[in-house]
């Protein structure tokens, strides 16, 4: 499954690939495979409500989202064993953009200069908000 979001080349969301046996995941132009196991500590799998599966540095994720860092610090939850979680009420579209949010936090945590506006779209900043309030992000 090649998720819609690849195809808009958004740089942070990511496309999945199956061949066989194995998934590859494509970051920018890099693919990348989850089948050994310093790449599963690498990265955690996120997936919405449709199935879109995105792809995110386990670091961040943990740097940016309280929500995130309990369930995979946590120990008593599956997603710490699995390095996935589910999202059955996140939107794809919302995802994707927590997702550059948390990537754009990141980045511009240790800034010395002015940062950057983080552009929301008005038509999807309430259930964002709610997004970001439930990931504590």
């Amino acid at each position: 499954i090649i998720s819609c979001f690849e195809r808009r080349r958004v740089k942070f969301c990511l496309g999945s690939v199956s061949c066989g046996s194995s998934s590859f995941y494509k970051i920018g132009k890099k693919y990348i495979t989850m089948n050994n196991e310093s790449e599963d500590d690498k990265y955690v799998k996120l997936i919405s409500t449709e199935g879109h599966e995105f792809l995110l540095e386990r670091d961040i994720a943990i740097a940016g989202s309280g929500t995130i860092r309990t369930m995979l610090e946590g120990g008593q939850f599956r997603e710490s064993n699995e390095n996935l979680v589910r999202f059955p009420d996140i939107s794809g579209f919302i995802l994707e953009r927590v997702v550059q949010y948390l990537h754009y936090k990141a980045q511009f945590s240790q800034a010395n200069t002015r940062i950057p506006d983080f552009t929301v779209e008005p038509e999807v900043a309430l259930e964002l908000m709610i997004a970001a309030k439930y990931l504590n992000c």
